[in-house]
């Protein structure tokens, strides 16, 4: 059997090549994740929306606390503080989500009643789908383990190395 071409701009030696395989994988798995966050709340609710929405609702419940939309980009590890916003303001008009306090810094998000009921009813159908397929999987606990130390250490990695090239980026050419 032929080997696979591995050759590309992105991979000359087998170490770059494993690495991009891996970020390939990332990427891949960010949109079924996004889609899977999707259509487990289309399961809950008759609402379209995103899976950093979705994950945005959960954020916002989870301890049961309300939150800042400061606390939200930083448990997301997000800095596109508008687009949260905006986010924001579809789960109010769906009513999962209320806004509450004034001013720059007192306005918090918290989950409504109706929230609640959809997050719960997520919770049961993602325990259902999601959660009983990964259990039936031998050893899967302790690889998820240990994929959530290394996407951890990769998404540090990741933000030390972006601060790198925007420090170091090349002027635009006149």
């Amino acid at each position: 059997m032929e080997a696979l071409d591995r050759r590309w701009h992105l991979a000359r030696t087998r170490e770059e090549v494993s690495f991009t395989e891996l970020e390939f994988a990332i990427m891949r798995t960010f949109e079924s994740f996004g889609r899977w966050q999707s259509e487990c709340l289309a399961g809950a609710i008759d609402l379209a929306a995103s899976g950093p929405e979705n994950a945005l609702l959960h954020m916002i419940r989870m301890n049961d606390r309300p939150k800042s939309v400061k606390e939200l980009a930083r448990l997301a590890n997000r800095d596109d503080v508008p687009n949260i916003q905006y986010s924001l303001r579809k789960l109010i008009g769906a009513g999962l989500v209320a806004r509450s306090g004034s001013g720059r810094t007192g306005v918090v998000y918290a989950v409504t009643d109706r929230g609640r009921e959809v997050t719960d009813a997520y919770a049961r159908i993602r325990r259902a789908l999601l959660v009983s397929a990964v259990e039936s999987v031998p050893g899967f606990s302790e690889r998820m383990a240990e994929a959530t130390r290394t996407l951890n250490l990769l998404a540090g990695i990741y933000e030390e190395v972006a601060r790198v090239a925007a420090t170091h980026r090349r002027p635009p050419e006149e």
